[in-house]
């Protein structure tokens, strides 16, 4: 059985001091910043990726939440590697409904935009493509700058996979008055994804937001299309 004990021996293995301070400072744990306080080993994803793999088979959800629960960034990293690797083989059998719980029992641990980036599409987007989504509208309102970030980027299944935009230009407007700058460039980049499959109506909404958006959003948003388009609505901001 993949034991807690055993993943963190397998991660350790392959962390460094140096790569511990970089992470730090990439991840803004210094005082009164977004991470403060979070702490690291010095693990790169790619070496994370591949004790998940290793060990998701034998790893039960005890284990998980374990990992979930660690106060080291990698180690609640490589327990969501593993838990959508759990969901995606369950999926395939209907039984992925307990992960999906899990995952938003565990939320408040979802605790930085690495965690949520690698997470919300795959674990909460595939769930939603064919359910009711007022979950994410629950979370877009939430007081935690994570739970807003899960909503906005689990969106990236639906724009993805079915090129639904109703709820990232919904969402969209929740996040205009959203005050950190973290969910400004979640939103934009979202709504560039969106672009890509389907432009026009990604600029009609431009057209009607695009001067009151933030300038974060809006620059993220618009960073694909041609400069003098760009330009247009920079000039409206």
């Amino acid at each position: 059985m993949g034991t807690y004990q055993e993943i963190v021996r397998d991660l350790r293995a392959t962390s460094s001091k140096e790569k511990k301070l970089v992470l730090q400072r990439f991840f803004k744990t210094g005082k009164g910043e977004y991470a403060e306080g979070d702490q690291f080993h010095g693990i790169v994803v790619p070496d994370q990726r591949k004790v998940a793999q290793h060990h998701t088979a034998s790893t039960d959800k005890q284990t998980i939440i374990e990992l979930l629960d660690s106060r080291y960034h990698e180690e609640r990293l490589t327990g969501l590697f593993i838990l959508c690797n759990k969901f995606n083989a369950d999926r395939k059998n209907g039984k992925e409904k307990k992960w999906v719980d899990l995952y938003l029992k565990k939320a408040d641990r979802v605790n930085n935009w690495d965690l949520v980036d690698s997470s919300a599409h795959i674990i909460l987007g595939q769930w939603l493509e064919d359910k009711d989504r007022s979950i994410l509208y629950q979370l877009a309102h939430d007081t935690s700058l994570w739970k807003n970030r899960i909503a906005v980027v689990a969106t990236w299944h639906f724009i993805r996979k079915q090129h639904d935009l109703t709820d990232i230009l919904e969402l969209s407007k929740i996040m205009m008055h959203h005050p950190h700058d973290l969910m400004h460039k979640a939103t934009g980049w979202m709504l560039r994804e969106g672009w890509k499959k389907d432009a026009q109506q990604i600029e009609r909404f431009l057209d009607q937001f695009a001067s009151r958006m933030p300038r974060t959003m809006l620059r993220y948003a618009i960073e694909r299309m041609k400069e003098q388009k760009r330009k247009s609505y920079l000039i409206k901001k």
